[in-house]
């Protein structure tokens, strides 16, 4: 037997912290495979192979932790004393070896190509349940134009914590979920620049640093909202998730005076304030006053037909510019510059002829 071949492979040593090349196996010409026991596997203590051109080669190839090389060393006298008996019978250090078949080692290497396919599968199946629980979610996704990014965040994290969700990749992999708009292009950058493999902490910081709004434009639209038509109850609702988005400790006196704040006098004076103690009382307040919104619904479309009606009548001409012959003019006839001048001759004309009439009778030769 002139040659034998050497399996050598990179592995942890017991603490962890460091690498230590092993060999893990010798296979003869003939194919028979012969594993090494643990406690032999260390290479210092193969020294006559560690000596060899061809393990100086190996251990510059080896560089990281669980990588492998098969390799075949031509055997001097000393190795072959070493590693082989009288008979040709593998052995070390007078321990001989155990034969692997290779049926044995080829169940291996399909256990481990098992093993991936179950990790690729146990991946995908997370990412089906992260797609299922982020419908249980119960929040509005971000747009970018939500109110108060700070608070929004807040609630992602309570609904994460709510499904268990603690790992922050999970916690990055499911914020995708519940992004649109300006939030869906804010995370590709992120994605470009931390991946999803970085600290969720990073990821929440950058995120409050974009979104949040530090200006007073939020809080004066939402103070100023105020009903202008249609149903009092949704003006109300809407009212009240605009104060909350710019502030959610508001106390409920100050958020339940804000709302009525925006009501027509009229309607909020018919409100007793001092029997409400929360914003359902004030909207089962408001669900009585309802019919005063449609009323003045119907009124603004009385006031709109009247308009239009005199607009179709200032199209007609006017009759006194045409009996003046000034051509067709468009306007309301008390309105008309003529009609006083068209009066004074008209009065002018009977007091003449009046007077004619008059004079004839008393002297009939004129």
């Amino acid at each position: 037997m002139e040659k034998l071949r050497f399996d050598f492979s990179v592995k942890p040593t017991d603490e962890g912290k460091s690498n230590v090349i092993c060999i893990t196996s010798i296979a003869t010409p003939d194919g028979k495979i012969f594993g090494v026991p643990p406690e032999f596997q260390p290479a210092n203590l193969h020294k006559e192979i560690t000596t060899t051109s061809n393990y100086i080669q190996v251990r510059k190839t080896l560089t990281k932790r669980y990588q492998t090389r098969k390799i075949w060393i031509t055997l001097t006298d000393d190795m072959s004393k070493i590693y082989l008996d009288k008979e040709q019978n593998l052995q070390f250090k007078d321990n001989y070896l155990e034969e692997i078949a290779e049926t044995l080692e080829k169940s291996g290497s399909n256990q481990t190509l098992n093993k991936l396919l179950e990790k690729l599968l146990e991946n995908k199946s997370e990412t089906q349940n992260l797609g299922a629980i982020a419908k249980e979610f119960i929040l509005e996704k971000f747009n970018g134009k939500n109110s108060n990014a700070n608070q929004w965040i807040e609630s992602f994290n309570k609904e994460c914590k709510r499904f268990q969700i603690n790992e922050d990749k999970k916690k990055i992999e499911i914020l995708k979920q519940f992004l649109e708009g300006s939030g869906t292009e804010w995370y590709s950058c992120m994605l470009i620049k931390f991946t999803v493999d970085s600290e969720w902490d990073t990821w929440e910081k950058k995120f409050c640093t974009t979104f949040t709004n530090k200006g007073w434009s939020p809080i004066r639209y939402a103070l100023a909202f105020k009903y202008q038509a249609g149903s009092l109850l949704d003006y109300a609702l809407k009212k009240e998730k605009l104060l909350l988005e710019v502030r959610k400790s508001i106390d409920t006196g100050t958020l339940i005076d804000l709302i009525a704040f925006g009501l027509p006098n009229y309607m909020a004076d018919k409100i007793d304030r001092e029997n409400l103690t929360g914003t359902e009382d004030l909207y089962n307040e408001i669900g009585k006053l309802e019919h005063f919104a449609e009323k003045n619904k119907y009124e603004k479309r009385n006031i709109f037909s009247d308009t239009k009606f005199k607009q179709i009548e200032e199209k007609k001409p006017c009759r006194i510019c045409i009996n003046e012959k000034k051509g067709k003019r468009y306007h309301l006839e008390e309105n008309c510059w003529f009609k006083e001048k068209n009066k004074k001759t008209f009065v002018k004309t009977v007091n003449n002829s009046e007077l004619e009439i008059e004079l004839n009778e008393k002297n009939p030769k004129n």
